[in-house]
């Protein structure tokens, strides 16, 4: 991927993770379970103990806006329905905010192996890419 497309993503998400960030310290008391959580999503990297396409697969299912935006919605339904789930805004604010800081450090969804991301090869992949003369 181009370099300065690259680039503009991780910012983007550096600026989502910031606005998850202060938008839960403002409307919640609960801001600290971000840091808390923030680990429970990189359990989906354990499908790389089968193989790189297993990984892959388990890792991009949980490393992506979709499950956060569904809950915003269910939220917003039982909101609107006077049933009390905050815990679910909460959750999607967690796990967006895990998505948003894993994006904005480089760590995309994978192409396979770990370190082939759609932002670019990262670590070990990384390091041979920038020694290869063109």
């Amino acid at each position: 991927m181009q370099d300065h497309v690259s680039r503009w993503q991780r910012a983007e998400n550096a600026l989502i993770a910031i606005g998850l960030l202060v938008a839960l310290v403002v409307w919640s008391q609960l801001w600290w379970v971000l840091l808390l959580a923030f680990l429970a999503f990189d359990l989906s990297a354990l499908g790389y103990l089968v193989n790189d396409r297993v990984g892959a697969f388990c890792y991009n299912l949980v490393h992506n806006y979709t499950a956060p935006a569904v809950l915003i919605i269910v939220w917003a339904v039982t909101h609107l329905s006077d049933v009390s789930a905050d815990w679910l805004m909460l959750l999607a604010a967690c796990w967006g905010f895990h998505v948003a800081v894993d994006r904005a450090l480089g760590f995309g969804l994978k192409l396979g192996p770990f370190t082939h991301t759609h932002l670019g090869p990262i670590g070990k992949a990384q390091r041979e890419t920038r020694h290869v003369e063109p």
